[in-house]
């Protein structure tokens, strides 16, 4: 078949570009209305990239950034010499990676078990009660988890000394405070995370699982060689993506539920550069910590979105 250019189908068909021209005009108020958005955007997170430079800069207020000595990396060196910045970024990796592998695991259980599960009503209860954690905020589930975990009064401690063992302050421990963190994060955002996979199961074709039974197939080989390798696909792209988030233990959480006692095993980046930048006023060394944070998590990203790529063939664009 023959294909023409844009001129020539105009001059073959005249209405055509009368018809395209229409077209474009009518998307015109959906393109004016993505504007504010954008607008948004602009001022709200590109604008503030501008401020990196007080990563460079003796910083004072006073003389604003554009009138600030600029003292080069001194910054960067300032908080290498830091007392507990290593173990900062030892606390972050770790908190972050067994997130990872916690919050990758027990949706995935979670959805079989659901996915085996033949009565509807029950079924979609189940979800809509482990989906609920997600809408509240930390501030909240943080209310939540220091009275059920206090250790004169919460029903945890209380269960504890009713089967003979001595309460634990979980929340002022640096043995506890990590587990707390996983469970609680775990707690809050699989149930999102088990709907996004029993979508993904909707999606297998059930003439596989006949084939299997024909075969003499259980339950346990279907999910083994049926089931598992169709959520694959959505398991590797999850797991990238989550690759990029590495550095993000989870600020609002962390910031809820963390004190002084436990910040040997439980302050990451994030809190850090709080109390420098906010709590000590040191806004250069804040923001060189933050851009180092930002320039890692940038790569990670990076990596992350060509794995997907590679491994599941996810693509933005």
């Amino acid at each position: 078949m023959l294909k023409h250019t844009k001129q020539e189908s105009a001059l073959l068909d005249p209405s055509a570009g009368i018809r395209s021209k229409s077209a474009r005009l009518s998307q015109r108020p959906l393109h004016l209305m993505i504007l504010p958005a954008l607008l948004l955007i602009i001022i709200y997170s590109y604008g503030p990239i501008l401020g990196v430079v007080i990563a460079f800069q003796d910083f004072n207020p006073a003389l604003g950034i554009f009138h600030s000595p600029f003292h080069g990396l001194e910054n960067f060196r300032y908080v290498l010499d830091l007392p507990g910045s290593i173990q900062v970024v030892k606390n972050t990796l770790i908190i972050a990676v067994m997130k990872l592998i916690v919050g990758l695991i027990v949706p995935i259980a979670v959805a079989l078990l659901l996915n085996e599960v033949r009565k509807e009503l029950f079924k979609r209860s189940v979800q809509t009660l482990i989906y609920l954690p997600h809408f509240l905020s930390w501030i909240i589930l943080g209310g939540i988890l220091i009275d059920i975990l206090s250790p004169s009064n919460g029903i945890v401690n209380d269960l504890l000394k009713w089967f003979g063992f001595d309460p634990v302050y979980f929340l002022g421990s640096n043995e506890w405070f990590r587990y707390v963190l996983v469970i609680s994060d775990v707690w809050k955002e699989f149930g999102f995370n088990t709907i996004v996979y029993l979508a993904a199961l909707t999606g297998i074709n059930p003439a596989l699982y006949e084939a299997a039974v024909i075969d003499g197939a259980g339950r346990w080989k279907q999910t083994l060689y049926v089931t598992l390798p169709g959520m694959a696909p959505i398991i590797i792209l999850t797991s990238t993506l989550a690759l990029g988030q590495v550095l993000n233990a989870g600020f609002d959480q962390v910031f809820n539920l963390y004190s002084p006692q436990v910040y040997e095993t439980g302050d990451i980046i994030d809190t850090f550069v709080y109390r420098i930048g906010i709590v000590d006023a040191q806004y250069g060394v804040a923001t060189a910590v933050g851009l180092f944070k930002s320039v890692v998590s940038l790569t990670l990203l990076s990596v992350s979105y060509f794995l997907a790529y590679r491994l599941a063939n996810y693509r933005i664009f």
